[in-house]
């Protein structure tokens, strides 16, 4: 293990400083407005599914008698069609509706492209009006062949290929739109001894509710009075209840079990848990992708070939004289048509969304797409270690005893520690009862400032206090309590004394306890080949003994607050880094990381510097989205290769080289495989979702 101390310049303070928040659009009560607009990319704003599903049937219906109608049909399937007066004027009439009506959306978008880049809509508006003036003058008298069934078919596929889109973008971004109906709307308030029923967004800070069995929490408070299980799987994925006392915090959402709780109201409005995560997830959902950029530009680029190719392709077949102007305006739609960058415009937007709800589902908040982008190149991990790689709280890490056994001297030393409220006496109390030790009544008891404690436990006077005590009291203090009392020091670790009236009986050995977790997510990140750093503003002897504990590659011990992200930077210099902390004193350091992750639910959730939170504090969930990360990163090259490699087979054939070979594509054809990569790219995002943790 490499040791290195950190003796940062003060020049070189980072004034890093987190960006306001937007404000939210949640109302006192949690509700939520406003995801539509980021359902679909830019292109469907203002569309739904339902709309593009209503358009697709009422389009499919009219289509079936140009079908019917169309000479072309009746060649193929040997049929003769009914003949009455004005049937000619039918198809005619029947695919202008289909042209406005079904087409329209597509008009519209192609007039925002004009105003700023061309794209998609560009593409298919061109393609469905040049068939659709085209057949008119053919209907009016112009020598050629009318495209009427081939407009409808047209209209339909496009239609039907953008309701599955939006359809399954919705789908995919509304993992978290369901926190919005958690919140119930009516609250139980404690007004003058009685209970009345007033609206969420009425409750200000310091209100009592009264929370029954079976209810959801209308808002973030404090417990103040009784004791239940809480349901917090919402927030936290862990769907095993929470026990809830006084002085617990409560969240909006979550679900109260067997017992009735009194809370005061500390959060309303904005300032919620809930809101605050439904803010960070719409930020993240209109945030844009690195990925999404580079493929709004190949769509731009391919836009402008698919014009191109189009254009001379017709220029060609029309010189060359084959088939004549129909043939050849046949050509060039088709090839509008197969190069539309439909699925390009997909191909991001939807990788992006199933993971950002995916995270979401793990207790993942994502703020910052383009950061997680990033989380792939990841190299190093920087923990800070109170609060991140340990509880924050003191725990007993060590018991040596002579003349009695380890449990009957912890048992001792918590019968009196329990009648104390000092911290590390709490440690030993907490420990006796992880180990279910059955406490004894401890009497006259006094506690002995500076000292410690001392009392009576079955019938015999001990003390329970610092080391030092002993000398005050000459005491007799044998050689191995020593060399136990010199190795929790050598450790860092705070020491205990136990004491009756002639000797020491044991020394406890009490530290900043390590997080369950921490020891695998630092085994999980050295197999995927992460390096693993810790800092901390501790001793040189603390660090070093989590560090050694937790096989951590590298420790900076003695770090002052205000030089952490000077440190990162130096470390970011060498190789890409990431910095996980608890969101509060760690903002600099966050946001100068090339990857900010604030660890800590509730108060913390809203980390504006940070790039992820993790909800649930659990440290495995960091290897997880690194993960996450690289596993979309290889879903939206996959998908740019099939929203984009078709079209070197597809844009020939669609031109009419294989003509000669007596392979050529229809318009609704080149529809239908520029559909097909759509499908293809969809169903590849959501397989996304397989992945393990």
């Amino acid at each position: 293990m490499k040791m290195e101390h950190q003796h940062s310049d003060r020049g070189e303070h980072d004034h890093a400083q987190m960006n306001a928040a937007a404000h939210s659009q949640h109302g006192g009560n949690g509700q939520h407005a406003g995801h539509d607009k980021h359902a679909g990319h830019d292109k469907h704003a203002g569309h739904s599914p339902a709309m593009f599903k209503q358009r697709f049937f009422v389009c499919l219906v009219l289509t079936l008698p140009v079908l019917y109608l169309s000479p072309m049909f009746q060649m193929w399937f040997g049929y003769q069609a009914i003949q009455f007066p004005g049937v000619n004027w039918i198809t005619p009439i029947l695919a202008t509706i289909i042209y406005v009506y079904g087409g329209w959306v597509f008009l519209k978008g192609a007039w925002y492209e004009f105003r700023g880049k061309i794209g998609m809509m560009t593409l298919i508006a061109l393609a469905i009006t040049v068939a659709f003036v085209y057949s008119v003058a053919v209907t009016l008298g112009l020598e050629g062949d009318s495209f009427y069934w081939e407009l409808a078919t047209l209209v339909d596929v496009m239609l039907l290929g953008h309701w599955i889109e939006m359809a399954s973008v919705q789908g995919a971004s509304r993992a978290l739109e369901h926190l919005a109906d958690l919140v119930p709307s009516i609250a139980h308030k404690q007004v003058n001894g009685r209970i009345e029923d007033v609206a969420v967004s009425a409750l200000t800070e310091g209100d009592q509710i009264l929370i029954r069995p079976g209810e959801q929490v209308p808002i973030d408070g404090e417990v103040i009075e009784g004791i239940s299980s809480v349901n917090e799987a919402f927030l936290t994925g862990e769907s095993r209840p929470v026990n809830k006392k006084v002085g617990d915090e409560m969240v909006a959402g979550s679900v109260n079990g067997e017992g009735a709780l009194t809370i005061a109201v500390t959060r309303t409005g904005d300032k919620t848990t809930l809101s605050q995560i439904m803010r960070l997830v719409e930020e993240a959902q209109a945030s844009k992708s690195q990925y999404q950029n580079l493929a709004d530009r190949l769509a731009y680029w391919l836009t402008l070939i698919a014009i191109g190719v189009s254009t001379l392709t017709f220029v060609i077949w029309l010189s060359v004289g084959t088939g004549g102007l129909t043939f050849a305006i046949n050509r060039a739609v088709t090839v509008l048509i197969i190069t539309c960058p439909h699925a390009l415009g997909l191909a991001i937007p939807l990788v992006i969304i199933n993971a950002t709800a995916m995270s979401a589902k793990h207790g993942i908040l994502v703020r910052n797409r383009e950061a997680f982008e990033r989380a792939r190149n990841i190299k190093t991990i920087a923990f800070d270690k109170t609060g991140t790689l340990t509880e924050g709280r003191f725990g007993v890490q060590h018991i040596y005893a002579e003349g009695i056994s380890e449990l009957d001297a912890l048992v001792i030393a918590a019968s009196l520690e329990s009648l104390s409220e000092h911290p590390l006496g709490q440690s030993i109390v907490k420990e006796a009862n992880n180990r279910k030790s059955q406490l004894a009544k401890a009497s006259e008891f006094k506690a002995v400032p500076g000292q410690g404690v001392e009392g009576v436990v079955k019938g015999q006077r001990y003390r329970v206090g610092r080391p030092e005590w002993v000398e005050e009291l000459k005491l007799s203090f044998s050689p191995t309590l020593k060399k136990g009392l010199q190795d929790s020091e050598s450790r860092g670790e705070s020491a205990i004394a136990l004491l009756d009236d002639k000797q020491v009986l044991a020394v406890f050995g009490l530290a900043d306890q390590v997080r369950e977790q921490a020891r695998k997510a630092i085994e999980r990140l050295h197999e995927i080949g992460i390096e693993t750093v810790m800092i901390t503003g501790d001793a040189e002897a603390v660090a070093k003994t989590v560090a050694a504990d937790l096989k951590i590659d590298r420790y900076y011990a003695r770090v002052l607050p205000q030089d952490k992200a000077a440190l990162i930077r130096r470390l970011k210099a060498d190789k890409p880094t990431a910095f996980v902390g608890d969101g509060i004193n760690d903002a600099p350091a966050l946001s100068e990381s090339d990857l900010g992750i604030a660890i800590g639910a509730g108060t913390n959730v809203a980390i504006e510097s940070a790039d992820l939170v993790l909800v649930k504090n659990d440290l495995l969930d960091v290897a997880y989205a690194l993960k996450l990360a690289t596993a979309a990163y290889n879903k939206m090259i996959q998908n740019l290769f099939w929203a984009t490699g078709y079209n070197v087979i597809g844009i020939p054939l669609a031109a009419g080289v294989a003509y000669p070979l007596g392979i050529v594509l229809s318009p609704a054809v080149g529809a239908l495989f520029m559909t097909i990569s759509t499908v293809v790219v969809s169903i590849n995002a959501i397989l996304l979702r397989r992945m393990k943790s």
